[in-house]
């Protein structure tokens, strides 16, 4: 008798504590929406650094050269350019401390970078480290809110693909009309993206001057825009196959 006491007892204890860690669908709902976007975020920033630096050769960049025939304007030789290049990424990456690199560029033995190159790509490797600092911490925020929802007793086969769903279609949206903005006008679109992450005007380079706007010219933004758009695009719909071929359901039931 005392032992059925005890395991009666024991059963209320159990019903009781698993009514305390449900979670209500709402906050089900809200969290799982949360932590999808989380997730895309990281994405986002993850194709940039998957863009910039997915190919240590730099083939990309490479190509991008000869297409605007940077090394003409530049009168240097393509080997001398991505000795550049190589360093210059490892500078925004945190490898180097310093950027300068003497090379032969426009008929002399010089340094390729001058004082306001340094300055303005102070601010990109800070911008570009600081966004991936962001990108680990939205890992890790979106990982603790689906592991909160496991415990908390919440369908996650179900609420996270349709969760995830949404804040793709969200994303898309926004990336056509970013699209459709860059296609009608690239260079203003350019310049409100610096205007936004940047406080100084040390990004206005004057090609005559400057030789780092005549190895990234406008179109070599241009194309690295695309690249970083396929990307994110690949990497938006590869969870969207597993959750496809899973046959997982995309709408919550109203009774989670």
């Amino acid at each position: 008798m005392i032992i059925e006491e005890k395991s009666q007892k024991g059963d209320i204890g159990n019903r009781q504590e698993k009514q305390r860690i449900s979670i209500p669908p709402k906050v089900s709902a809200a969290a799982a929406a949360f932590s999808m976007f989380l997730v895309i975020i990281a994405m986002l920033l993850t194709s940039f650094q998957a863009a910039i630096y997915g190919d240590n050769r730099y083939r990309f960049y490479e190509k991008e050269y000869a297409k605007y025939q940077v090394t003409d304007s530049l009168g240097m030789k393509m080997e001398d350019v991505m000795d550049v290049t190589e360093y210059m990424m490892d500078y925004l990456i945190g490898k180097e401390e310093e950027l300068s690199v003497t090379t032969d560029v426009d008929g002399k033995r010089q340094d390729f970078f001058n004082e306001q190159d340094r300055l303005h790509m102070a601010d990109v490797r800070n911008l570009f480290l600081d966004g991936l600092r962001i990108r680990n911490i939205c890992i890790a925020a979106a990982v603790l809110l689906i592991l909160g929802l496991k415990l908390g007793k919440t369908d996650l086969k179900r609420l996270i693909p349709w969760s995830y769903f949404r804040a793709v279609l969200i994303f898309v949206v926004l990336i056509l009309f970013l699209g459709l903005a860059c296609m009608i006008d690239f260079t203003a679109c350019f310049t409100i993206f610096h205007k936004i992450f940047f406080t100084n005007d040390l990004w206005m380079f004057n090609p005559a001057a400057d030789y780092m706007i005549r190895m990234l010219p406008e179109g070599f933004f241009s194309d690295m825009a695309l690249r970083i758009v396929g990307i994110f695009a690949g990497m938006l719909a590869a969870p969207g196959i597993v959750f496809a071929l899973g046959k997982i359901r995309l709408r919550p039931s109203g009774n989670e």
